[in-house]
């Protein structure tokens, strides 16, 4: 029973605290403020807990909520911390927009350059936020996104796929964070789709017999786009991609050793490649090195129109059309692997270093150290020869007397 009674409580108004008993007072303010405070015991810590003004709340109703309190820290439970859980708005669901945005943001450290962060949220913005933007992330369904790329399923496939990837990842990363129920249905969507019909997904690539009459005709053409068919004739020599020649700074280079070192951030494979240079290879470095117009090593080797700026592959595609080429620049990749396969004695494993191709088997990758630079630089001074007219250099492999 408690102590205190109702006309008390009224009538308190001199600053101090009233037990009611059990460790629950009526607290007075100097400023005349009366409040309820329940003093525990919990977890073998003292804590005085709120109940309330003495305006608003009874001196009954201050004792059920006394016990109510009690009850709770018995049961092991944290009054004050349901209490303000209670109060918290919970997390406003984000718009599929919004959602991928945050995906972007937390996701663009992982990738490899700016350029995949930009391509990733335009292709959302382009074809699928005109239609689930402004949704609910926890709203969008199935049949939304089914319809979303069924626009484009057949058009622009290789985009269509991708878009549907990026959808998922969105969908995924909500279910993962509470806001929705379920992962992404991408495989029922996938079914509700027509089939895409089969494409040769290669670069189209020049026979490497016709490589040699190719180069005679470059250097024939336009003398005032020298440094740009100087950059192609180097691609075709060096049989890396558009990206890393386009990418090339002057820093990466050692004239003196003769070797080209790409930086693993600029490799596909995420591994640094070191490209041995033929003196054709050479000579090109020396001839952009007269036409540079920075000693910075920073600077890139084959500078596009705009300075500082790498040229475009919009350039080299440009120089392959009007000649009449028939091939991508990426397409002298696999006229360098067939030459290599069909008019040498190579081992398969020096022309694939050579074109920085990651080991299909795990078990080989984990035991090869060496980076076979030695027969490399063989392989691409006979390439540079056999470009330049001649047969090319083959080194014969050994073989053992019956």
């Amino acid at each position: 029973m408690g102590k205190l009674t109702a006309l008390q409580v009224r009538n308190a108004k001199e600053p101090g605290r009233y037990g009611d008993g059990d460790g629950l007072f009526l607290e007075v303010g100097k400023s005349g403020s009366r409040s309820w405070i329940l003093r525990v015991q919990a977890n073998g810590k003292r804590r005085d807990i709120g109940l309330g003004s003495a305006a608003d709340v009874s001196l009954s109703e201050a004792r059920t909520k006394a016990e109510d309190v009690r009850r709770a820290i018995r049961e092991g439970r944290d009054p004050v911390a349901e209490k303000r859980a209670m109060k918290e708005e919970p997390a406003k669901v984000p718009t599929f927009r919004e959602a991928a945005l945050l995906v972007q943001a937390e996701h663009a450290p992982s990738w490899k350059n700016a350029k995949h962060a930009t391509q990733w949220l335009s292709s959302l913005e382009q074809h699928a936020f005109p239609k689930l933007g402004d949704i609910s992330i926890a709203e969008v369904t199935g049949p939304m996104v089914r319809d979303v790329l069924a626009e484009i399923w057949l058009t622009i496939p290789e985009t269509a796929r991708r878009v549907r990837q990026r959808i998922g990842t969105v969908l995924d990363w909500a279910h993962a964070k509470g806001w929705r129920e379920a992962e992404a249905p991408l495989r029922a969507i996938s079914k509700g789709l027509p089939k895409q019909p089969r494409r040769d997904t290669h670069f189209a690539a020049m026979p490497w017999q016709g490589v040699p009459a190719f180069l005679v005709k470059l250097a024939e053409t336009d003398k005032a786009g020298e440094p740009y068919r100087l950059a192609l004739e180097f691609l075709i020599l060096t049989a890396v991609r558009s990206g890393e020649m386009r990418g090339a700074r002057w820093g990466e280079v050692d004239l003196d050793v003769q070797e080209w070192r790409i930086p693993a951030d600029r490799m596909k494979a995420g591994r640094a490649h070191t490209v041995p240079l033929s003196a054709r290879a050479l000579a090109i470095l020396n001839r952009m090195k007269e036409l540079r117009s920075s000693d910075d090593p920073g600077a890139l080797v084959f500078e596009g129109s705009r300075p500082g700026r790498p040229m475009s592959d919009m350039t080299l595609t440009m120089i392959l059309r009007r000649m009449g080429a028939g091939c991508t620049a990426h397409g002298f990749r696999s006229s360098f692997r067939d030459w290599a396969a069909e008019a040498t004695n190579f081992p398969r494993e020096v022309a694939e270093a050579a074109l920085a191709h990651a080991l299909e088997s795990k078990v080989e990758a984990a035991y090869r150290r060496s980076d076979l630079l030695e027969k490399r630089r063989k392989l691409m001074d006979a390439w540079a020869g056999f470009c330049g007219g001649g047969a090319g250099k083959v080194v014969p492999m050994s073989r053992k007397r019956a």
